[in-house]
């Protein structure tokens, strides 16, 4: 019995620091935007500063592809990719997974957008997502000179996102 009550308040102190307001590891508004390059789930060479001056950046962390909750977050941005296209925005899902796994999900969603590998999960660590057993599901946005004006935990809705970029008047 005291195992298990110890075993509750691990799991509970762990997931109050996970989604909780002020979260030391979470970048902030305003913060440079880590720069990193990955590989896509298309083949292609991704570099945070190749859309410098050119467009935003979302990128989204998550945890794990053809999971419940990582499938329904970024299937819903597929079905809202031409809000984000609009607006001049780039969009990444990024974790640990293989490209075998990357190209299976892409494929089976219809993706608009490509996954990046982070195999090693440097670029996690660096943007404050790197978590225990898993990564922290994170959505940042970075604007045209690198710096993030969005990043919030868990899964936002994709007008909470938008409404962070702002729209293209071209």
């Amino acid at each position: 019995m005291k195992a298990l009550a110890i075993a509750t308040c691990c799991v509970t102190i762990a997931f109050t620091s996970l989604f909780a307001e002020g979260d030391p590891m979470l970048l902030k508004i305003g913060d440079r935007a880590p720069d990193f390059t990955l590989i896509s789930s298309n083949g292609d060479t991704v570099r945070l500063q190749d859309f410098s001056g050119k467009s935003y950046v979302v990128l989204i962390f998550y945890p794990g592809d053809e999971t419940p909750v990582c499938t329904q977050q970024l299937c819903a941005i597929r079905d809202d990719y031409q809000q984000f296209a609009d607006r001049n925005a780039k969009v990444f899902g990024v974790n640990p997974g293989s490209a075998g796994s990357h190209k299976k999900f892409v494929a089976k969603h219809g993706f608009s957008f490509p996954l990046l590998m982070d195999e090693k999960k440097k670029v996690a660590k660096a943007y404050g997502c790197s978590g225990w057993p898993m990564i922290k599901r994170t959505v940042y946005v970075i604007d045209m000179n690198g710096k993030i004006i969005y990043a919030q935990r868990g899964k936002p809705a994709n007008e909470e996102i938008l409404k962070a970029i702002p729209e293209n008047r071209t």
